[in-house]
């Protein structure tokens, strides 16, 4: 739902900002629609005919999936012991 509205108020704002300032705007709304828990194959939906807002959803993937794999490597390195490296 919030995608949707995202979508007609993106459509209606989009001429008033700067060709150059596109991407960051449209990575905003990405950003903002996914921190209100928005998912993600809603807002593709909404915005499939827009390719600012595409590629700024693909880069926040590409940039989330950065994110997770660099929280499975900090779990990993959860099960060192530094304590374990010291001698008594």
């Amino acid at each position: 739902m919030h995608s949707e509205v995202a979508s007609e108020i993106w459509s209606e704002l989009k001429r008033y900002i700067n060709t150059v300032d596109r991407t960051e705007a449209a990575e905003t709304l990405i950003s903002t629609l996914v921190n209100y828990d928005e998912d993600v194959e809603d807002i593709r939906d909404a915005f499939k005919g827009d390719s600012d807002v595409k590629k700024a959803l693909v880069a926040y993937l590409d940039n989330d999936g950065d994110v997770e794999e660099e929280e499975e490597e900090y779990e990993e390195d959860e099960d060192y012991d530094e304590n374990d490296d010291w001698e008594n």
